[in-house]
């Protein structure tokens, strides 16, 4: 367990006379505050926010943040209040402590919302002062090394939100160690059986190809004393997540991907970063579209380096980053390595920053700032909020020579929203270095843009295909949106009178005198035009509505036996035509949980086959019920925010849930026997399948097994993976 002496002796490390007072003030009240909590792991609760503190001295930030990590649980989980910790402590400490707290008094529709309101909060907080972040990621990333002490279902939900949300904001701030442990820790919880079977294999790649590592650093170096450049070399592997991300986006096994390791060179001016790769470019033959200079333009996060892929020795092809022993620095802690020089410099005062509102230093945190005021749908605020974090940059000029940073993939729509949002609503086409391009065109780095506008153009749904920015989407959701709600608006009220008819009410009055109002806070809606907006999107049905108006208006039950009808009865609210489902019975979602719905059908989706214990979100279709998805799958992005619902597994229903496996196993006699067999042993059935024989003496198994929950399928995959002959087994997406 980490001690005080241990925080307290690293802050003086690197601050001139700090206020070691301070920190041992806090730690003494958060000691006090936690006496005799346990965490999940028996250990003393005290242990986290020490360990909090100490990852932020590690960073080398300032004693008020240091503080405000002992203190960080204490207003949260505490009789402690803000108003306490300023008196104590002050307010630069107090802020930071609010900033990072979570909203857990008010009563909100769902935990998606109240996740939702949370990360709004904690953005509007880092907005005022980055180191709100900062203490939130320490936070998350002890948590997440602690995370097997959670059950199954809760750690797949908080690794999920790591995923989203803190990993890639670890990544805009340069926090690369941060980011890079945030993902693996990720990867071992949301994909075990991956994250087992990559850490296995970099391990032995690692092993067999330290010699070739050697002989490229001593060749480097060589290069390097032999032209007077002073510098050191060194080799990494990649790190997990990203060989993961990297063979799911172009289909590669792991034996297909060649440029596990990366070399870096650390050399002492910037003159002498581009005379290395000189050297490099003429030693090897460069991989064509592989080099990138983040020196001439860096990233957002203030990254810079070279970058650079070559045929090295024995033509294997290796990355090589060359960058100054500053630029090194900052790739690795980012914002936390410019805290000390730029924020605690002379004549400043300590803790504090030369200009409060952070989110004008962060390109990106004012756009997320921008468009966030645009929201108030907390589950479009979290769609949106993904969208913008997950991106690489692409850097492109405008007519005038001037820089937009945009995300990989973008295209001149985005580019036009980029600039103002009306020169994107009435984008009518675009040149790309003088040439009309598709508006659906990818942007390269380097590509100078002009938008030709129309003024009787209007945004188009078909944006929503390939626009990459959450600025671009936002405002067509905005404008589809907005012509839909007309549409659906008027849908409802013919409906409404229409079913209003049928018992002897008339809507139109029941509207004006208020009544119908009246019950749109029953329906969970803000407003009368919400009401209606939702009966014309389908989640409620006309039927539902009128019977609570009837009871509201005659002060009874309406009964419909007493109803005379001269026309056929149309069919109750529940029956929709759905193949497998028998029609007249009331569709029950078993083992679900869904918020705000009762009643209604529920499928689940075959692109993702969601299991028991996994995340999982529902989407509103036309007529066919709640179609439920993985919380990751790539549709989800797709869909209309408006018709997502919290959903939650529940009293999980004993049934078979369909899941998709590959196995990669050596083509020898049998082997698709035993492992039939193997599955079968642990009550794993095998519904369909087909297998490949590969020229390299392998072959692929393609499976799709049903089991109980997510539990049952990672430990089938576990003791699959233990056959000798089996060289992968894991689940397919």
């Amino acid at each position: 367990m980490i001690r005080i002496n241990e925080i307290t002796d690293k802050v003086a490390s690197y601050i001139k006379e700090p206020d070691l007072d301070l920190i041992q003030r806090a730690y003494v009240f958060s000691a006090q505050a936690h006496d005799g909590v346990v965490r999940r792991s028996g250990e003393p609760y005290i242990s986290h926010p020490m360990n909090v503190a100490y990852l932020l001295a590690d960073m080398q930030l300032d004693e008020a943040t240091v503080a405000a990590g002992l203190l960080h649980d204490t207003v949260e989980d505490t009789d402690t209040t803000v108003d306490e910790i300023e008196e104590l402590f002050g307010s630069d400490v107090a802020d930071i402590v609010d900033g990072v707290t979570k909203i857990s008094k008010m009563d909100f529709e769902s935990k998606a919302v109240q996740q939702a309101e949370n990360i709004r909060k904690l953005i509007l907080a880092m907005a005022e002062d980055i180191r709100v972040l900062m203490v939130k990621l320490a936070d998350r990333l002890h948590n997440m090394r602690t995370l097997e002490y959670m059950k199954p279902v809760k750690r797949r939900l908080i690794a999920q939100e790591t995923q989203d949300i803190y990993a890639p904001l670890a990544n805009r701030l340069g926090l690369h160690r941060i980011k890079t442990e945030l993902e693996d820790l990720c990867l071992r919880y949301l994909k075990p059986d991956v994250f087992e079977q990559l850490s296995e294999a970099v391990h032995e790649h690692r092993a067999a190809g330290e010699p070739y590592i050697e002989k490229v650093i001593g060749l480097i170096s060589d290069m390097l004393k032999a032209n007077k450049i002073k510098g050191r070399v060194f080799g990494r592997t990649k790190h997990l997540h990203s060989i993961q991300v990297k063979m799911e986006q172009q289909g590669l096994t792991f034996d297909e991907i060649y440029d596990l390791i990366a070399f870096r060179v650390i050399v002492a001016s910037l003159k002498d970063c581009y005379a290395v790769l000189g050297l490099i470019h003429a030693a090897w033959r460069p991989v064509p579209g592989r080099f990138k200079d983040y020196i001439s333009i860096p990233k957002a996060n203030m990254y810079q380096s070279l970058h650079t892929t070559v045929m090295g020795p024995e033509g294997e092809r290796i990355e090589i980053q060359i960058r100054t022993e500053e630029m090194h620095r900052i790739a690795e802690n980012g914002v936390a390595a410019h805290w000390q020089y730029k924020e605690v410099g002379k004549g400043a005062k300590r803790g504090k920053t030369s200009g409060r509102r952070d989110a004008e230093r962060y390109t990106w945190l004012k756009q997320i700032m921008d468009w966030q005021r645009e929201l108030s749908d907390p589950r479009e605020f979290m769609s949106s909020l993904r969208l913008e974090m997950f991106q690489e940059e692409v850097y492109v000029f405008t007519p005038n020579g001037d820089i937009k940073e945009l995300p990989d993939g973008a295209t001149p729509v985005d580019f036009a929203y980029a600039i103002h949002s009306e020169v994107g609503d009435i984008c009518a086409g675009a040149k790309v270095n003088g040439r009309i391009v598709p508006l659906q065109y990818r942007l390269q780095n380097g590509d100078s843009v002009e938008i030709i506008t129309d003024k009787h153009r209007v945004p188009s749904r078909d944006w929503l295909k390939f626009v990459k920015t959450a600025k671009a989407r936002t405002r067509i959701k905005h404008y589809i949106r907005t012509v839909e709600k007309e549409r659906a608006i008027s849908l409802a009220k013919e409906m409404l009178e229409k079913e209003g008819r049928r018992v002897g009410i008339n809507v139109q009055k029941a509207i004006k005198d208020g009544e119908l109002t009246k019950l749109a806070a029953e329906f969970n809606c803000g407003s009368l035009d919400e009401l209606l907006t939702q009966i014309g999107f389908s989640r409620y049905t006309p039927r539902k509505v009128i019977k609570r108006l009837y009871a509201v208006l005659h002060g009874e039950t309406l009964d419909e036996r007493k109803i005379k009808e001269k026309a056929a009865p149309e069919p109750e609210e529940e029956t929709v035509s759905v193949p497998g489902v028998e029609i007249g019975k009331k569709p029950k979602a078993e083992g679900l949980q869904i918020s705000g719905v009762d009643n209604v059908l529920v499928r689940f989706a075959s692109c993702c086959n969601p299991l028991p214990g996994e995340p999982i979100i529902g989407y509103i279709t036309r007529g066919r019920g709640v179609t439920v998805h993985r919380i990751d799958c790539p549709n989800v992005g797709n869909f209309e925010d408006e018709r997502l619902i919290q959903v939650n597994w529940e009293g999980v229903e004993e049934k078979p849930y369909p899941a998709k496996v590959k196995i990669k196993c050596l083509n020898k006699p049998g082997m698709l026997g035993r492992i039939c067999n193997m599955l079968a042993d642990m009550d794993v059935n095998i519904d369909s399948g087909n297998f490949e024989s590969k020229v390299d003496g392998t072959s692929l198994l393609n499976f799709t097994v049903e089991v109980k929950d997510l539990d049952q399928l990672y430990s089938a995959l576990a003791e699959v993976k233990k056959l000798k002959a089996v060289k992968e087994a894991i689940r397919v997406s």
